[in-house]
């Protein structure tokens, strides 16, 4: 009689197939129809409780029960151990020996809880998620409402951090993947399939399970906001004039402490030179000073930095060796009083005296500068 039953049923399971097979619903009515059929098996049997109803169910309210999509890897999961609590749910279990052993409890799923404007679900498979290669591990997944979600083609990243308490350390094992997961109407659950052996988390000595059989898992989600402000920060090099050459006639006379060349554009910025005849700082009275400064009427935006790389020469005019500094600074704008960089003890009087040495020929004094490099910030919005 069973026989004969099983083939009618086949026979109409054929017919519907052929009848249903080129109309734009025929896959979901076959797959209901094949769920039909096997339960009507299983029941006519006598088969017991059949593990993988809860998960029929569940696939009905989270499309995704794998996290393969997401081809998690050992390159991108970062795990350890940290003494901050969880900060968006927690879920303290006793007696949880009770769902290792329960062959027809495969995974424990939490209340909602909300995060920034959703709802989720933690969700542990004390013996792993089977289906997403986790048998015989812990496996820890969170699963998001998609009737919380505005639209049918919403899509929401989130980042996740779950925790597994350890009471031998009294610190949280925490498992997270440096990637960001995205969540939708068709990928609702995601998570790690392997957090701990099996075999680890449930002995005692090892500090998961305490207290006879408690335990505690835990969960962060945070959904990262896009930037509404940014900066682009670039360097400009290959200037089509980088020099500037400033020559200091009468270099005996100058009598003030301290002399300015004209000014002179490079590199879309407004600089002068600046020189003290007779020192400054720990130059003072023994050598010249020489500085590279930005036009103090340059426009700088709260908190900008200019970067400039360049060298600042006295020149040798019998065609020897120029005495070279190079600079690499920044500069922070006339409002922070770092517009003004170079060295205190540039060329010593001495060298400057000995006319032999050609860097002061009839009384006449050739300086430089040559910028390398020099940055610039564009700020969005403006």
């Amino acid at each position: 009689m069973i026989s004969h039953y099983r083939n009618t049923i086949s026979v109409v399971y054929l017919l519907v197939c052929c009848i249903f097979i080129t109309s734009s619903s025929a896959s979901s009515f076959l797959r209901q129809f094949t769920d039909d059929f096997n339960t009507n098996l299983q029941q006519e049997n006598g088969a017991g409780p059949n593990p993988n109803v809860g998960e029929a169910d569940h696939l009905h309210q989270h499309q995704e029960i794998s996290s393969r999509d997401h081809k998690v890897s050992v390159s991108s999961t970062v795990n350890g151990l940290r003494d901050r609590i969880p900060s968006s749910y927690s879920l303290k279990m006793e007696s949880f020996n009770k769902l290792l052993n329960s062959p027809y409890t495969e995974r424990y799923q939490s209340r909602p809880f909300t995060v920034g404007g959703y709802n989720w679900t933690l969700m542990v498979y004390p013996n792993g998620n089977k289906k997403d290669s986790g048998s015989g591990y812990l496996s820890l997944y969170v699963a998001i409402d998609n009737s919380t979600l505005v639209a049918g083609q919403q899509e929401v990243y989130a980042d996740l951090r779950f925790y597994v308490f350890n009471n031998n350390e009294r610190k949280y094992f925490t498992i997270q993947d440096t990637n960001v997961w995205r969540f939708n109407v068709f990928k609702t659950m995601w998570g790690f399939s392997q957090v701990l052996p099996v075999a680890t988390f449930k002995d005692p000595a090892n500090g998961y399970l305490y207290d006879g059989d408690h335990c505690e898992f835990g969960v962060d989600v945070t959904i990262p906001t896009t930037y509404q402000i940014s900066e682009l920060f670039s360097i400009a090099d290959n200037f089509y004039n980088p020099k500037f050459t400033w020559t200091i006639r009468g270099f005996s006379t100058l009598f003030k402490a301290t002399y300015y060349s004209d000014l002179f554009s490079i590199g879309g910025r407004t600089w002068t030179i600046q020189v003290n005849p007779s020192g400054r700082g720990t130059g003072a009275g023994k050598a010249l000073s020489m500085y590279l400064n930005l036009d103090v009427n340059e426009k700088f935006r709260p908190y900008e930095k200019i970067y400039v790389r360049g060298k600042l020469r006295v020149l040798n005019q019998r065609g020897l060796n120029n005495i070279e500094r190079q600079l690499d600074i920044w500069y922070q704008g006339p409002g922070y009083g770092e517009y003004s960089w170079g060295y205190h003890e540039f060329i010593s009087f001495s060298d400057l005296r000995d006319s032999a040495k050609g860097f002061v020929v009839n009384d006449v004094l050739m300086v430089q500068a040559e910028l390398e490099d020099i940055s610039s910030t564009k700020y969005l919005p403006n």
